[in-house]
């Protein structure tokens, strides 16, 4: 007997034109979902998850669906969390905290903060249009981490609808609820610690080395990526916005300076330290490099964008300092001391997605896209990277977050060439061995989601997965929260050589949708409109 619908208020769509229009994410799988859920508020997401505990339902939660690593599509229900009634977003400018819903978008909440001289520091690239249930999902990062951390410092608090209802968890406050989960991962502790990864971020997986710290339920939820309930409501610390911000261009003759140069701008208090490699110069073409820096990028290995923030004074002081310390290790450095010269060296790093997406005769797919190592072996990594993927005839282009040791690479298969496929799925499999060959993660803070979860094994061994699978059961033991995200389903075969993530959006085997919603969500691809309401997609309009 088929189960009962959901008590929901808000909209629920199993027609094929929605479905379609929820097939896809930033990342590179296509997955057609067996319904579409909208609820309206708290009440309606609670309803939703007792129907699904009680159904045996898999539910998907999803933002703006800008997360690259799969986690926002599946074959079960999808819980589009943008379209919420009860949008709530306030500003406590006293002790500099907003609490908002899930639903609404991080540039929403910066544009509220900064009418209070206020904002949320961290700086993913997604952030205009990432929802805050997104960011908190993914545990997401970006530019800013050297200075001012992951999503994770900046998270107060998380009102979770799970199996039980709505349940609020406040940082720092008492957490019986968890206490017997915190003891049996503390009787692990040595091997948790012997397995996790000595880097900067990390997002693959749950956080049991940092719980097990903290003792703070709230450093699991954060970065579960759904697995473990449905955030409904988010409380996040601010901080001033500073008086002035700086900015240097400094040119890499070769990758082997990345760790002096990066130890000095951290030493320096650069909030950003921004990697862009020949791979990436070479394809956005020196005419776009302002032109104080163009003669120092002629044949350099690569460019770092350094932003550094503070008083006035001080920081063209200081960002001259740095300046000098850089060209003291061999490495040219010019500065743009005031706003429009800081915009325009910046410029040029917020071009890297949209660029890549429109290359004509490619496709740029982000399989590889997140591996972190330690600062010392970034250039260790980016050779290798560059390495395989010359051994297998794929191009590939390098850019990311040199103060984290953390690189975003693009792969740019032609997808028209026959076994193109198979030549992307042995780059996957030699830099997986790579990244953590170097005690790196292969996810640094896009998270696991369909893409990685099949290679956590790979990373932390059977134990730390066995771990992962007694926090699930701790929180969702009917299992349907976002099943097949870093637990893996029962039954699926580990990963053998020439393993590729899928279905994918593009090849023979892409799923087939109705071709003005292909049309649609490639558009959104390319000019990044994660703004985009997939349900006014489905139904014809496409308006936000």
């Amino acid at each position: 007997m088929r189960p009962s619908l959901p008590p929901l208020r808000g909209a629920w769509r199993t027609d094929p034109r929605a479905c379609a229009a929820y097939a896809e994410g930033a990342g590179i799988l296509r997955v057609l979902p067996r319904a579409v859920a909208v609820p309206r508020d708290t009440g309606d997401l609670v309803a939703l998850v007792g129907w699904a505990v009680e159904t045996g339902t898999p539910l998907i939660p999803r933002g703006a669906g800008s997360a690259m690593d799969g986690s926002s599509v599946g074959p079960g229900v999808i819980v589009d969390l943008t379209q919420v009634h009860d949008r709530v977003l306030h500003i406590d400018a006293e002790r500099r905290e907003a609490h908002a819903s899930a639903g609404v978008r991080g540039g929403e909440l910066q544009a509220a903060a900064r009418a209070h001289g206020l904002r949320l520091p961290p700086d993913p690239s997604s952030l205009a249009w990432a929802t805050l249930g997104g960011l908190v999902a993914v545990n997401a990062a970006g530019a800013r981490t050297p200075k001012f951390g992951v999503m994770r410092e900046w998270v107060m608090g998380v009102e979770l609808v799970g199996r039980r209802g709505a349940r609020a968890y406040r940082r720092g406050s008492a957490a019986p609820d968890t206490a017997a989960l915190h003891a049996h991962l503390l009787a692990h502790a040595d091997l948790i610690g012997a397995r996790f990864p000595r880097t900067t971020k990390n997002t693959a997986g749950y956080a049991l080395d940092v719980f097990l710290a903290s003792g703070d339920p709230l450093d699991l939820i954060i970065g579960a990526e759904g697995t473990l309930g449905i955030a409904a409501t988010t409380t996040w610390r601010l901080d001033p916005i500073p008086e002035a911000t700086a900015a240097l261009g400094v040119a890499l003759p070769t990758l082997e300076l990345l760790p002096l140069v990066v130890a000095a701008l951290r030493a320096a208090g650069a909030s950003a330290i921004e990697l862009l490699d020949r791979t990436f110069l070479d394809v956005v073409g020196d005419d776009a490099l302002p032109a104080s820096l163009a003669a120092h990028a002629h044949g350099a290995e690569g460019l770092l964008l350094v932003e550094l923030e503070g008083d006035a004074e001080p920081v063209r002081d200081v960002a001259m300092s740095a300046a000098a310390a850089c060209v003291a290790l061999g490495a040219p450095a010019v500065t743009a001391l005031d706003d429009a010269s800081v915009q325009a060296l910046w410029a040029l790093r917020h071009r890297a997605s949209p660029v890549l997406a429109a290359l004509p005769g490619r496709r740029s797919l982000q399989v590889i896209e997140d591996g972190c190592v330690p600062v010392a072996r970034l250039a260790d990594y980016a050779r290798g990277v560059k390495a395989a993927a010359g051994r297998h005839g794929v191009m590939a282009v390098l850019f990311g977050h040199a103060g984290d040791g953390h690189l975003h690479v693009n792969l740019l298969p032609d997808v028209s060439a026959p076994g193109w496929e198979a030549r992307v799925a042995a780059v996957l499999d030699e830099v997986t061995g790579l990244v953590l060959g170097l005690g790196g993660t292969i996810a640094g803070e896009h998270g696991a989601g369909r893409l990685r979860t099949p290679l956590l094994e790979r990373q932390y061994g059977a134990a730390v997965m066995a771990l992962f699978a007694d926090v699930k059961r701790a929180f969702d033991p009917e299992g349907v929260m976002n099943p097949g995200v870093i637990v893996p389903l029962a039954g699926e075969a580990a990963p053998t050589a020439g393993w590729l993530p899928g279905p994918l959006k593009v090849g023979d085997g892409a799923p087939a949708l109705p071709a003005d919603i292909a049309d649609g969500l490639r558009r959104i691809e390319l000019e990044r409109g994660y703004a985009t309401s997939r349900l006014a997609l489905a139904d014809g309009s496409g308006e936000a």
